[in-house]
């Protein structure tokens, strides 16, 4: 290897992770990717195999079978411990996103149905009047204040609760089980144990006994017949995917629009439009793509790519963050420009594991956002913006603390 971590035989280098800007990727990770949006990564195991950056390579991949999604097959792009027990072997129980059709299939048709963009929608007027009472609890708390505790965790956080039928009174134990699994510098055993306690969390509400919830998914996936621990797999998975993720983009929403002053004012200026902030959403999840290492693909069969051939089993690591900054499709990618018409971003990812929830992170933020910058106008950082404490060391992006007053 070479001073730069660079495999001389390949021309492999590794995942790049230190970030010059809290909104920006690793800037190796955006240079090449008009020139060269398919290369060798090095990973922390010695493998060589390929990193993804451009957004048609991406999509590309995503929704091309012969990539499967198996968690035999995955490996991290990052040195990441706490991966360890749950790559290499085959899915837990209820994982889907570990597994390829059938499996994947079977299990995303029993969930779809509820994050319909209807039934969704349904859950508008309870989402506002949530965000209502975190707001009377903020002015009632007066600032300085850490937004994340107060508001940008327990509002996905509360949602997932109730959308599953997990008692909200369970949420320091399955939060401190989550930042342990995604933590970077978690141990293998650490992670293990996490996913067990999590399993046991799961598996007690999922039997569908006395003191088990009678409303929300849990009971009515008990109530179908669904194997406990099946049932208990989509609450661990649908329980800290749900809360995590769209907490770290409120977060880092209202981070990027107070270092962003004409964003803000664009962006509460359409708040109160008739077509309201969903286009504004839309450009804050491109432009912020919590998801950072990339999804792991691995072809089942050689593959002809960009003119390179992949060959069967090396690992593939589509990087959202780059695609999302591609020049070709989104012009002056690095600006955060609430104007832009992102439709196409992968946010969300593409293809049949694209997000399930994403209805509902949609919905939360074009709630919470809005509701959060009328009711206090005069929203401010309560740090220097380079003293706000950043997660790059978890699993997804997000803000460890966003102090604020008003």
């Amino acid at each position: 290897m070479t001073e730069t971590g660079e495999c001389p035989a390949t021309g492999a280098a590794g995942h790049p992770t230190v970030r010059t800007s809290p909104f920006d990727p690793p800037r190796e990770l955006t240079a090449r990717i008009t020139e060269e949006p398919l290369r060798r990564l090095r990973y922390p195991d010695g493998h060589v195999g390929w990193l993804v950056t451009g957004h048609e390579l991406a999509r590309a991949v995503l929704a091309d079978r012969r990539f499967s999604a198996r968690s035999e097959f995955k490996r991290p792009p990052v040195s990441r411990p706490s991966i360890e027990p749950f790559y290499g072997v085959p899915a837990l129980p209820g994982w889907m996103v570990d597994m390829d059709a059938p499996g994947h299939t079977r299990l995303r048709r029993m969930l779809m149905g509820r994050f319909t963009l209807r039934r969704i929608r349904d859950l508008r007027p309870r989402i506002e009047a949530l965000v209502t009472e975190l707001l009377d609890g903020l002015e009632h708390r007066g600032g300085p204040v850490d937004l994340v505790e107060h508001f940008c965790l327990p509002v996905p956080t509360v949602m997932i609760c109730e959308l599953l039928g997990v008692p909200y009174a369970e949420r320091a134990l399955f939060q401190h089980h989550t930042e342990v699994l995604f933590s970077l510098s978690s141990t293998a055993d650490e992670a293990a144990g996490a996913m067990d306690k999590l399993y046991v969390l799961l598996r007690r509400l999922a039997k569908g006994g006395p003191d088990s919830p009678r409303d929300g998914l849990l009971a009515e996936l008990a109530a179908g017949g669904t194997d406990p621990e099946e049932t208990a797999g989509i609450g661990t998975l649908l329980l800290t995917a749900g809360h995590e993720t769209t907490s770290s983009m409120l977060s880092l929403s209202v981070f990027a629009l107070l270092s962003h002053p004409e964003q803000l004012n664009r962006f509460v200026a359409a708040a109160s439009g008739p077509d309201g902030t969903g286009n504004a959403i839309e450009e804050l999840l491109r432009y912020l793509t919590v998801f950072h290492f990339g999804v792991p693909r691995t072809p089942l069969e050689d593959v002809e790519l960009a003119g390179r051939l992949l060959r069967a089993g090396e690992a593939v690591t589509v990087s959202l963050p780059a695609a999302n900054r591609d020049p070709r499709v989104f012009g002056d990618p690095d600006r955060l420009d609430l104007g832009r018409r992102t439709s196409t971003h992968l946010a969300f990812g593409y293809g049949v594991h694209q997000c399930l929830g994403q209805n509902l992170a949609r919905l939360e933020l074009a709630v919470a956002l809005p509701a959060l910058f009328r009711r206090l106008p005069a929203l401010s950082l309560a740090v220097p913006a380079d003293e706000v404490p950043l997660g790059g060391d978890m699993g997804v992006y997000r803000l460890h603390r966003l102090p604020v007053i008003w």
